[in-house]
């Protein structure tokens, strides 16, 4: 039996604030994360090819046989039946990017140290068409896609509980799945445009109209006449209110109040402040320009539409108004009235009049006390990841000062 090992290739840097914490594989789009889409697909557990520093908390676990897969593509039928047919030594290359690859142990580390192909038998996919997250962007871009998917997947040959009565289901009954300790009453779900998933205790609360593509994950909550548009995601143990356009969190984090958030990513462990709201269009309608880590600037997204990217363990106070295409690094407190700078970087302490250093002690404090609101707490690994980043990250703060 094979070994699945995904890595993180070039677009990881491409991928942040949203990667600061974790593989690329570990993100989120549609209901379930690019991980457990491949485990479920292959039938195998994954481990992860990440960076140093986030080893200790995604430790790699290669065996006999491996295969090595792209972190930031999703499976799609095509795509698992060429990865099925790859034998041990060989390579699977487009354009020039690795996309998977079987290897023995001693390879794979070879591999790790320095990603050397030359060894191996390199395979033309031929016009093999991907699903894959280049941008933050494209996880909102292709949710809607995404949420089909893993909706399938997760339903297939399997019976939905019961709607109650007090709701009004618009469309056909089979575009509807809730687990089992899902509650939901007295709320409109439409699902003529894609289907609604209510994972495993999740909870909509009185008043909620939902359009979907729409996942909820377990424990999540869909607070009182919440308005919310496909294709949205919340992420397990997610609190969400007010209207919400497109909107893909990550799990553990709150925007629990009125406030809109439109085509946007929100990381894990983050709040959102009463009455935020975050502007996904322009007033003249044109290209919105969003922070590129890679290029250190902001850069052309080629999109009309493109809210607020959020790194994890990052909060917003009450009534801020974030600007179109905003994008907030990992631990930053954003708070103050007027447009906060269109980029935050992490460990930032403050809002339009000023911008501050947010002392690590105090960010993992913080962090602590959310976690443990869930049962959780900052773990060695954890603790040493903050550090990490915020050494990483204090160049762009002192740019920004």
């Amino acid at each position: 039996m094979a070994n699945i090992i995904l890595f993180d290739a070039e677009v990881r840097t491409h991928l942040l604030p949203l990667t600061f914490a974790r593989p690329v594989a570990d993100l989120r789009v549609g209901i379930l994360t690019i991980r457990e889409k491949w485990e479920r697909h292959l039938g195998m557990p994954a481990s992860f090819l990440t960076q140093d520093y986030l080893q200790g908390l995604f430790p790699l676990q290669s065996g006999k046989v491996n295969l090595l897969i792209n972190g930031s593509i999703l499976p799609t039928e095509e795509f698992v039946k060429l990865i099925r047919q790859l034998s041990p030594g060989q390579a699977c290359l487009k354009d020039g990017e690795l996309l998977a690859a079987c290897l023995d142990e001693e390879s794979v580390i070879s591999f790790k140290n320095d990603a050397d192909l030359g060894k191996f038998e390199l395979i033309n996919p031929g016009a093999i068409s991907l699903l894959k997250i280049n941008r933050p962007a494209d996880i909102f871009a292709i949710n809607g896609e995404a949420i089909q998917q893993d909706f399938r997947l997760l339903t297939a040959g399997r019976k939905s509980a019961p709607l109650s009565a007090t709701n009004t289901l618009i469309g056909p009954q089979e575009n509807l799945f809730i687990e089992e300790g899902a509650r939901i009453e007295a709320c409109i779900l439409n699902v003529e445009n894609g289907p609604i998933y209510l994972g495993k205790d999740a909870v909509v609360l009185e008043g909620s109209m939902i359009r979907g593509p729409f996942g909820a994950n377990e424990k999540s909550v869909v607070k009182m006449g919440a308005k919310i548009y496909g294709a949205t995601t919340l992420g397990p143990s997610v609190k969400v209110g007010g209207e919400i356009n497109n909107v893909v969190f990550q799990a553990n984090s709150n925007k629990g109040h009125d406030g809109f958030l439109g085509n946007a990513v929100i990381g894990e462990w983050c709040n959102i402040g009463a009455d935020t709201n975050a502007s996904n269009l322009k007033n003249d309608y044109s290209d919105i320009k969003v922070w590129s880590y890679a290029a250190e600037r902001r850069v052309a997204s080629g999109r009309q539409f493109h809210g607020l990217i959020m790194g994890d363990h990052s909060k917003a106070g009450i009534n801020t108004m974030f600007n179109t295409g905003t994008v907030v690094g990992f631990s930053a407190n954003v708070f103050g009235a007027d447009f906060p700078p269109v980029f935050i970087p992490s460990f930032s302490w403050g809002g339009a009049e000023k911008m501050t250093s947010y002392r690590v002690d105090k960010a993992m404090l913080t962090a602590d006390r959310m976690m443990q609101r869930r049962d959780r707490s900052l773990s060695e690994d954890d603790k040493a990841i903050f550090e990490h980043i915020f050494e990483q990250s204090k160049h762009l703060r002192e740019k920004n000062k």
